[in-house]
Order: C-alpha cells, then sequence, then structure tokens
C-alpha cells in the first residue's frame, strides 16, 4: 500500500493544505504503508523552489515524515513518452480556443458549475480551410460514455466522460504539462495505490480513470475530504493569509495543530494537543465528516495535557 500527497509550490501552505496532507499520511501508516511527498511544479510560472522548501520543514515541523520525495519538473520525459502514446492512438488534437471562447459558446454544467468543452476543435469539426492563429493546446478526445467509482468516502459515482467532463487538456498552448496527465503518469509510475485528497477533484476521477485505462495501469483507490472552508463557506486558499503556515506556526505548536485537525477530522471530540503519530491507532475514514467544514475562528485554548 502507497499514499501521497502532492502539494504545489505556489505559495506558502495553509491549514486546508496541511489538513489534506495529515489525513492523507494517516491514512497510510494507518495500513503500515509506505508515503510519498511529490511536487507539482509543472506550473513553472507560479512555483518557487523556496515554497518547496518551505512545504518540507512545515510538515516536518508537524511531525508528517515521507519515505520518498519527487520533484515533478524534473518527469518532463516520462510526460512526453505517455503524451506520444496517446497521440499514436489517434486520440490527440489540437485546440485553439481560447478560455473566452469557451466561457462565450459553452454552457456550466448544471450541477458544479463547470464549463464542459464541447469539442469545437475536433478535425471533423473544423472547416477543411481553418487557419489557426495561435498555438493550440493538446487536448483528448473522450468517447460518449459512462465510467462508474466507488470513492471510499464519498461513496458510488457514475460520470459520462462527454457530457460532464468533455475533451482535457494534456498539454496548454505554453508547453505546461496539464495536471490531469502528470498526475496520473506519476501516481502509476510510483505505484500509488491510494490518493486521498479534497472532494473539489472527485470529478477528475473518471477523467484520470480514463487515462489509467488507456495506459493499462492499475486504477488506485480514492478518498475524498471535506473542505476546510473560511466563514463565507469559501475553500481557504492561499489567499487566507491569516491561515497559512507562517501565521500558525507563530501561534501553534504542532501538536496543537494536528490536534485541531483531528477534531475537524473527527478523531478526537474536542481540540486537543496530540502529535501526528499519536494519531495513528485513532485513524477512521468512518468518523471523518462528508459535509464541508465552516472555520468561523480559530480555537486559541487549545489544551496540551495529552
Amino acid at each position: 500500500m502507497k499514499g501521497r500527497f502532492a502539494p504545489s509550490p505556489t505559495g506558502r501552505m495553509h491549514l486546508g493544505n496541511i489538513y489534506s496532507a495529515l489525513l492523507a499520511w494517516l491514512s497510510t501508516r494507518s495500513q503500515d504503508g509506505g508515503f510519498i511527498l511529490r511536487i507539482e511544479d509543472i506550473d513553472r510560472q507560479r512555483s518557487r523552489d523556496e515554497y518547496a522548501v518551505q512545504i518540507d520543514a512545515d510538515l516536518r515541523w508537524l511531525g508528517i515524515d515521507w519515505d520518498e520525495r519527487y520533484v515533478q519538473s524534473r518527469r518532463f520525459t516520462y510526460y512526453e513518452d505517455h503524451l506520444k502514446r496517446l497521440n499514436d492512438m489517434g486520440l490527440v488534437y489540437p485546440c485553439y480556443c481560447s478560455r473566452a471562447d469557451i466561457m462565450a459558446t459553452q454552457a456550466p454544467h448544471e450541477s458544479d458549475g463547470r464549463v464542459v468543452y464541447k469539442g469545437t476543435c475536433r478535425p471533423e469539426n473544423l472547416p477543411h480551410d481553418f487557419m489557426p492563429s495561435r498555438p493550440g493546446a493538446l487536448r483528448l478526445r473522450v468517447p460518449d460514455s459512462d465510467i462508474s467509482f466507488v470513492d471510499g468516502h464519498y461513496g458510488e459515482h457514475s460520470v459520462n466522460l462527454s457530457r460532464q467532463c468533455g475533451d482535457f487538456i494534456l498539454r496548454r498552448a505554453d508547453g505546461a504539462w496539464a495536471y490531469q496527465l502528470a498526475v496520473v503518469v506519476d501516481d502509476a509510475l510510483m505505484g500509488v495505490t491510494e490518493i486521498v485528497r479534497g472532494s473539489d477533484l472527485l470529478l477528475s476521477v473518471p477523467q484520470q480513470m480514463y487515462l489509467y485505462g488507456l495506459f493499462g495501469y492499475e486504477t488506485p483507490s480514492y478518498c475524498h475530504l471535506p473542505l476546510l472552508c473560511n466563514a463565507e463557506g469559501q475553500r481557504l486558499s492561499k489567499r487566507d493569509k491569516s491561515l497559512d503556515m507562517s501565521v500558525l506556526r507563530d501561534n501553534y505548536r504542532p501538536e496543537e495543530l494536528t490536534g485541531l485537525l483531528a477534531y475537524y477530522a473527527g478523531i478526537t471530540d474536542r481540540p486537543e494537543g496530540i502529535s501526528a503519530r499519536e494519531l495513528i491507532p485513532l485513524f477512521s475514514w468512518r468518523n471523518v465528516p462528508v459535509g464541508n467544514i465552516r472555520l468561523c475562528s480559530l480555537p486559541t485554548d487549545i489544551s496540551l495535557s495529552r
């Protein structure tokens, strides 16, 4: 069994990031599995080496360790090889639509507001005399078929690839690798068997399962987490500076933060100080809530009595 945490070094981690890291780590360690830290820095314009250094330091400060560490920007050859495999299958085509073009012509999906690309630039849909005026992104052609899966926390799902996901990008027009391709290649080649991440990525599962099938790789199991949200109900982001690790480390001890997160995850019944390693035998997916968790304020009186 092997799990992972895959942060992007585009800013200092916040409480939501370390919540995901802790639960991914606890799920893995409670099954005596190996744990991977993968720095997902394929967005080279926004990624910074200093943030990657801070991620390492913050995780160690919290008591979260790992057995293997990878950096995506050193793995582009693997993505090239797998893109070629898809191209050889006849499933890749260039797309010249801008984001504005897509937003103007496609209606958001009714359930989550996501805009689904309708295949405007598929070769059969373009005029014979079409001449592109800009470089194209590379998209994967998906079939009009359903993919079903069982999430370890949210249960059964069935998603139609064409209607609910659409042809998705493998490589952007500027040459940057897209998340879906990179994450599948890395998880498969690294032997990841369980993926724990936020519930906002649930709709990525069918896209990734489709890629796993095309490459002939075994699909890992998935467990998605409720999101930590701010007082307005919005998912925590790196814009919530009051909850990033620089502020949190100034105001809390490691055991206080892990105890607070354990309380939010239903592992303990009150926010009291406890180390990450002490939480391993207490962890159970049965206790993790399903609904998103709204943080109106953080407690300042976490007990360190343990």
